[in-house]
Formats: C-alpha cells, structure tokens, sequence
C-alpha cells in the first residue's frame, strides 16, 4: 500500500499535468482568434520607426520588457518607458503599448503624448474599442479575458494570464517574422546579448 506522501505527490503531479494541458487548450482556442494580418501589419511601422517605446502596466509589463529586449537584439533603438535613461519621444518614433484593458490611465496618457509630437501607437490588448485602441494607429486584439472579468468561458486561469501569457507569445512571433526577413544569424544576434550579467 502506498504511504499517504506518495499519494499526495502523484496527485501533485496530476494537478500539474491537467493545468498545463488547460493553458496549452486555452491557448490552442486563442490562437485562432487572433489575426495574423494585424501582426504582420506592424512589421513595416517597426522597420521605418526612428526609435521604439515599450510600455505596460504590472505584469504585462513585463512581457512588454522581455519584447524590448528582443527587438533590441534584433538592432533596433528601442526603450522601455518608465526606465531612468528613457528619452523624450519625438515624431518618427513608435510606442509600442500592452493593455488588456485598454484603460490603463498611465499608459492612455503616454498614448496622447506620442500622438501629440507625431509618433505611431501599436497597442496590444483585449478591447478594440477602449481608449487605447481608438488613440492607436495599429491594433492587435487578443481576444482573452480581461483580468476584472473573470469570464471562465475564455479562461480558467487567473486575472490577466491568458491576455498576459498571449501577448508574449504574439510579439515572439513578430518578432520570429521580423528576423526571418532580417536573415541575421543567431551569431549576429548574440553580439548584442548583455555581456555585464
């Protein structure tokens, strides 16, 4: 007879298994929705951009950073707003914004300002009808939950991952467009990889 730790470790094991398999489910569904058409449009709006803005909130934030730092390795000029040395932006440049919501205030308000000089907007988020997304030149919808809607039909995880975990994978795969066109080798890239870690 098997002792209660091992049963609890293999049910462990079943909760970790059926979990992925409901994000990897999730994101199957999601895929479909989203339109490769409104990716592939901001490929030319990065390629003509004097420098590059990221910006978003919390956790989606983050993927905005870990997108940057892609482009970057790719040899753009790009910043992170919110960062010490960001500069000021001007016309010519692009904000590249995430917002599930599309209602962030801080980042609506960074939107107007990038409008205001004559900079390009991209935003990614849930709503193409929310504040930001009327303010951008470009929209890529992904169609997840917002993170108050707690809608179990779209998501069974929690406040924001799908959107959060969608928008990473959405920009890898601009990101993956963008270098294929570029034909850099891994090598090349390498170069700009930080070097002071």
């Amino acid at each position: 007879m098997e002792n209660t730790s091992t049963i609890e470790a293999t049910q462990e094991t079943e909760l970790v298994a059926s979990a992925m398999q409901t994000i990897m489910d999730e994101h199957q569904r999601l895929t479909a929705q989203i339109k490769s058409d409104e990716i592939a449009a901001l490929m030319p709006v990065i390629n003509k951009a004097n420098r590059i803005f990221l910006m978003g909130a919390g956790r989606t934030g983050l993927m905005m950073k870990a997108s940057a730092m892609r482009l970057m390795h790719l040899g753009y000029t790009v910043f992170v707003v919110g960062e010490t040395t960001t500069p000021a932006i001007d016309e010519g440049d692009l904000l590249i914004a995430g917002s599930g919501s599309g209602t962030t205030s801080g980042i609506v308000r960074a939107a107007e300002v990038a409008k205001n000089v004559g900079a390009n907007v991209i935003c990614f988020t849930t709503s193409p009808t929310s504040p930001l997304a009327t303010l951008a030149d470009y929209t890529v919808t992904i169609p997840a939950a917002q993170k108050q809607a707690r809608d179990e039909d779209v998501s069974k995880q929690y406040a924001g991952s799908l959107f959060e975990q969608s928008l990473l994978l959405s920009f890898d795969a601009l990101i993956q467009a963008l270098w294929d066109i570029d034909g850099s080798t891994a090598s090349e890239l390498w170069k700009r990889h930080a070097n002071m870690e």
